[in-house]
């Protein structure tokens, strides 16, 4: 029973904690780069790699593109998001 406690409070823990770490999600192909530049491991070089490689039409493109590595990547695919642009 202590056992099973534990883990259920571990689990709690993680849960609240990836509660609070989201939010809005920061759409890349409206983001500023200054508000590219609050994502984890994005500095002034790839913020504006990010912004001039717009528009993006899925997130991933980011590594498909030759924009990030993987590595940044993995730190941002959950804060972001690529929503398409209407066309008018």
């Amino acid at each position: 029973m202590r056992k099973l406690f534990a883990v259920s409070v571990l689990a709690l823990a993680s849960f609240w904690s990836a509660a609070q770490t989201t939010g809005p999600l920061l759409d890349l192909n409206t983001a500023t780069t200054a508000q590219l530049k609050t994502l984890p491991g994005m500095g002034d070089a790839y913020a504006k790699r990010i912004a001039e490689g717009r528009p993006y039409s899925m997130k991933n493109q980011l590594v498909r593109r030759g924009i990030l590595p993987q590595a940044a990547y993995d730190r941002i695919k959950d804060l972001i998001v690529a929503h398409r642009i209407a066309k008018p």
